[in-house]
């Protein structure tokens, strides 16, 4: 086992017994990153200077008798996620060579936390997208499969953590852009109840929607990370003042006395097969664990799709009107300034975020939004109703987090409602507003991992993170590695 093998918590009893030191093991990271990024194409920029210049000063506060929760741990960020000094593009060729004069609060509680950053990971052009593909620069390769996606859009960050190339990663979660990469990468990731973590200072792509998520090898790491980013910021005004919890205090490795919801909607006609039957597996094993299983029903979730791409297509066409190529980021000169920035937009956008603008656009204009947009509303709250009666049942609701598990490269890129189709398992949690975890449970006959989704009520992530972990720990999938 290599220095890049551990967790982070095994990583962190090694750095404070002084068996290691963070320089030593950032610079193991950069070594890996050197080895294998060009197979996996996780990065958009590696920030291996910076990296070791926090490690050192890690190093010198640990010396000085100093802890903190993750002193000298290297960690990627997502390139959605505003940092100063690097550059920061969302993964649009719009962005490129920006250079934010400020730090996302949830990276800057990071770096508090002592966490070494590694460099900004590669995603779908603003997030839209499930399967990297979608990226302004370069496609994400699935280290279990190099000729298979990733998911997205977190794909960068979800390969990277699956590859050994960072201990752990910060993703976003806007549809199931932090879940879905996870479950077909084979990693943890969680996506806060919304409100839970500060969205200041990330390049927005549906505002109602949007959440700063946690991704890593094991279910304590992510409740790690989630610990320290999470909590009130008068920066965000969506921000929830309420108490972040202990998470890893509440966990056990039995779950007597939980209710397990199972949806019967969540297991229909299209599910791969060995989904169903790794999932279902998964849920009887929550059973010998000590759980209640029961069926709950979950009426309005076949709106999902359509709801879901109603509002969050309206919501970024307001967000993506601020680039015009006036204030920051790419200009293409015109003879005017329309034209300038009719060319800027044109050139700088790639083809699935002008679908979505358009979408959008179209959804709130004149004669057509109460039609579309206030209509898809109305469903947004019948399907937050929903889990609101469900969880007056259930503790939590287990679930598959994607219908099948990774495909190839180029598959589905040219047929957008079958990769809209990806997602839908997953938005209605985003719709709701509630929280949701996935972590590994199985593999499909390609030997590609299978996620199960464990769903909570609004700050109910204690509850999933304890189901999660009694699951993890009693089982082996988060323990294999894709062989690079």
């Amino acid at each position: 086992m290599t220095l890049t093998d551990w967790t982070i918590s095994e990583t962190l009893a090694r750095l404070r017994s002084r068996e290691i030191s963070a320089v030593e093991l950032t610079q193991a990271y950069l070594d890996r990153i050197s080895a294998v990024e060009p197979k996996v194409n996780a990065f958009l920029t590696v920030t291996g200077e910076q990296a070791l210049q926090q490690a050192k000063a890690a190093d010198s506060l640990r010396a000085q008798g100093e802890d903190r929760p993750l002193l000298g741990v290297p960690l990627g960020i997502k390139d959605v996620l505003c940092t100063e000094g690097v550059s920061t593009t969302a993964g649009s060729k719009i962005l490129k060579g920006f250079v934010p004069p400020f730090t996302a609060t949830s990276v800057q509680r990071l770096f508090g936390a002592g966490a070494v950053m590694l460099g900004k990971m590669n995603t779908d052009e603003f997030a839209m997208g499930s399967s990297t593909e979608n990226s302004g620069y370069h496609v994400t390769h699935n280290p279990w499969d190099l000729k298979r996606i990733p998911g997205g859009s977190s794909g960068g960050s979800a390969a990277a953590v699956a590859a050994r190339m960072v201990a752990g990663a910060l993703g976003t979660d806007t549809g199931g852009s932090v879940r879905q990469p996870a479950a077909m990468c084979g990693i943890v990731g969680i996506k806060p109840s919304y409100g839970r973590v500060s969205r200041y200072g990330l390049i927005a792509f549906a505002s109602s929607l949007d959440q700063v998520g946690a991704m890593a090898r094991s279910v304590e790491d992510a409740a790690l990370i989630l610990e320290v980013m999470a909590g009130h910021d008068p920066l965000d005004s969506t921000s929830m003042n309420v108490p972040v919890p202990n998470y890893r205090a509440g966990m056990r490795s039995d779950l007597k006395g939980v209710r397990v919801g199972v949806p019967k909607e969540y297991f229909i006609e299209g599910i791969e097969a060995e989904v169903e039957a790794s999932v279902r597996a998964a849920i009887e094993h929550l059973k010998a664990l000590g759980a209640e299983i029961r069926e709950v029903s979950l009426p309005h979730t076949a709106y999902g799709i359509p709801i879901y791409y109603l509002i969050a297509p309206a919501e970024a066409s307001a967000n993506l009107a601020r680039f015009e190529g006036v204030r920051y980021g790419a200009r293409i000169e015109g003879a005017d300034m329309w034209e300038s920035y009719k060319t800027t937009r044109g050139r700088g956008f790639g083809p699935e975020v002008k679908r979505r603008i358009m979408l959008g656009t179209y959804a709130l204009s004149a004669g057509y939004y109460d039609a579309y947009y206030l209509k898809a509303q109305k469903g947004r709250t019948l399907i937050r109703q929903d889990f609101e009666k469900a969880f007056a049942e259930v503790d939590v609701i287990a679930t598959p987090t994607t219908p099948r598990a990774a495909f190839l490269i180029g598959e589905k890129v040219d047929d957008p409602l079958q990769m809209y189709l990806e997602d839908v398992f997953t938005i209605t949690v985003n719709l709701a507003g509630i929280c949701g975890i996935s972590l590994p449970c199985g593999k499909d006959v390609n030997q590609m991992p299978i996620g199960l989704q464990l769903l909570g009520p609004a700050f109910g992530e204690e509850k999933i993170l304890h189901a999660a972990h009694a699951y993890e720990q009693s089982t082996d999938w988060h323990k294999r590695a894709p062989s690079l």
